[in-house]
């Protein structure tokens, strides 16, 4: 008994094993584990008091300092009043782009067009067709800049832009620098296109219609209630230049149109100062609406005058081939009796 007593003291302080090789002690870890644990919490407190008092608030992330997965700190977003000029600067290069390139908003100055555009309506012209080598077309409503100069300027006193004061100027060029409103110091006009290069366009008035290469135009549905095709100023017909227009205004009898300028390209106006084609009244909202081409521009023989020169030609060249061919089958066969 005595040699049993002693035996369960011995062992160096290991824990004594259960039969079947499993431990007595419930945290079933070697002493030297235990020993390892117990000199890093010592090493760890040993930092702690060497760095002093622990403070909560420095474990505190910062704001905008998230934790991103794998321990990194995401970045810092940036205030909004930094981005701000960022986004405005952005706006104002493609609001330029889109003015430059592809559409910009005119301000109708005067009643030449009614009813068509009232004075004050914002119309968006397509500026776009036009890089592609688009040109005008009959019943088109264009804006183009003045063909002439001087005395042979377009622009009457009414169609001047009107002087708002410096407030009021400096305002218009903001919104004509990004294509809001158009600039003071362009000098634009607005009609309707009736005849293009190649065309005969006349009106002989006493409420005549206007004709286009002998083709009476059905001018109802636009020309201002009231008004005559041509009555308070005819014109015998005049033979379009290539890459020019003919244009005249809806308004017919307040319109100083290609019937008022003939010492200037015969009252024409050369497609390259053509703007580009209003599609759209945009301002104001109750007016909104798109510019069509009337129905009249439709009809079939406006084109004649443009095609009867290569029918003719096509018919020339056909009957010496004919001849040619008569000929050679007379030739092989020899003369009937």
């Amino acid at each position: 008994m005595g040699d049993l007593a002693v035996g369960a003291r011995s062992g160096h302080g290991e824990p004594e094993k259960r039969p079947g090789g499993t431990d007595e002690s419930s945290g079933g870890g070697a002493p030297e584990d235990a020993a390892s644990s117990q000199a890093a919490r010592s090493a760890q407190a040993s930092r702690s008091a060497a760095d002093g008092p622990v403070n909560p608030e420095n474990d505190k992330a910062a704001p905008g300092d998230a934790e991103e997965p794998g321990g990194r700190q995401a970045k810092k977003q940036r205030s909004f009043w930094k981005e701000l000029p960022i986004l405005v600067g952005i706006a104002l290069l493609l609001a330029l782009f889109i003015k430059t390139f592809l559409v910009q908003a005119f301000s109708i100055p005067s009643d030449s067009m009614q009813n068509t555009l009232q004075r004050g309506d914002r119309v968006l012209v397509d500026k776009l067709t036009p890089w592609f080598g688009s040109k005008p077309e009959r019943g088109e409503v264009v804006v183009f800049h003045d063909p002439g100069k001087g005395d042979q300027s377009w622009l009457g006193p009414d169609t001047q832009q009107q002087n708002s004061g410096p407030l009021g100027r400096g305002v218009q060029k903001v919104l004509s620098f990004i294509g809001l409103m158009p600039s003071a110091e362009e000098k634009d006009l607005i009609k309707r296109v009736i005849a293009v290069g190649g065309d005969t366009v006349e009106c002989q008035g006493q409420g005549g219609p206007v004709k286009v290469n002998g083709k009476a135009l059905d001018e109802k549905s636009y020309i201002f209630p009231g008004n005559s095709p041509c009555d308070d100023k005819p014109f015998a017909p005049v033979k379009v230049p290539k890459d020019h227009i003919w244009v005249m205004g809806d308004h017919r009898q307040d319109s100083l149109d290609s019937r008022y300028h003939p010492d200037l390209y015969n009252g024409t106006v050369p497609v390259k100062d053509v703007v580009g084609r209003a599609f759209s009244v945009a301002w104001p909202i109750d007016r909104w609406s798109f510019l069509s081409v009337p129905g009249t521009f439709d009809q079939s023989g406006l084109n004649a005058a443009a095609t009867a020169t290569p029918a003719a030609l096509g018919l020339a060249g056909a009957v010496p081939l004919v001849l040619w061919r008569r000929r050679r089958i007379i030739g092989k066969t020899g003369p009937k009796g």
